[in-house]
């Protein structure tokens, strides 16, 4: 189960903060952010060497990311791999058409998934269940927590512990490479396994690496990206292409 946090702020000079932590089978290879996709020019997003695909991509300040939803780890024979909808997502010019876009998928193509899409005017939730089209809304000002149930959604024993800590958490300041109280709360991994936010590894699965990405209402963003477990790996910023 991945998580994603998003702090959204309207008339902000960064109007949209993001952390997320990836949980994954420690056995999948994978690799840091890159440009492993020279037909998509501009796009920086790590790669799934299994899939081919992402968990998190961005391109001029437009960033998607995908999660599993309850009992969906893994890929399933007929379905399309999940980690190509970030990439789809980001053929699109803002958050708010590629949210639309995603809206018009069949769901049945793929095993169920939770996305976010958000550029500096606005944050989007999508999910998939398996059938059907998917269902998806703008996301409002304040913090939201995704995991692999809906935002903020009290079942989420993750987003019930977590959702208070990074709301009252001191705010980051991306200008200043401020990020402590947000770095911090990624690596905790104290309290009982479903909440804990860094998940020990545990018959083979855990939390493999971390995201922190600012984005500004004017100006570049900010990416910084641990390659492993946040308690114990360092944030470096990622390359981004400016002209993407």
């Amino acid at each position: 189960m991945c998580t994603v946090i998003l702090l959204l702020r309207p008339g902000h000079a960064w109007p949209v903060l993001i952390a997320a932590n990836r949980d994954e089978r420690l056995d999948r290879p994978w690799d840091v952010p890159g440009a492993y996709w020279p037909e998509q020019h501009g796009v920086v997003a790590g790669r799934d060497r299994l899939g081919g695909g992402t968990w998190m991509a961005m391109r001029s300040g437009l960033v998607a990311a995908v999660l599993n939803r309850p009992g969906s780890l893994g890929p399933a024979p007929g379905k399309l791999s999940r980690g190509a909808l970030p990439l789809m997502a980001l053929q699109h010019g803002s958050a708010a058409a590629a949210a639309a876009a995603l809206l018009a998928l069949d769901g049945a193509a793929y095993r169920s998934f939770n996305m976010v899409v958000a550029d500096r005017h606005s944050a989007h939730f999508i999910r998939g269940l398996g059938h059907g089209r998917p269902k998806g809304w703008a996301l409002t000002p304040g913090c939201h927590i995704v995991t692999a149930h809906d935002p903020n959604d009290a079942h989420s024993p993750r987003a019930q512990a977590q959702l208070p800590r990074f709301a009252t958490a001191a705010v980051p300041n991306p200008a200043r490479c401020e990020w402590t109280a947000w770095q911090a709360l990624l690596a905790d991994s104290s309290g009982p396994r479903p909440a804990a936010l860094n998940v020990p590894p545990l018959d083979g699965f855990g939390t493999v690496c971390s995201s922190l990405v600012g984005l500004p209402a004017s100006g570049p963003p900010v990416w910084l990206f641990a390659a492993g477990p946040p308690d114990r790996t360092a944030f470096l910023p990622v390359a981004l292409n400016p002209l993407g």
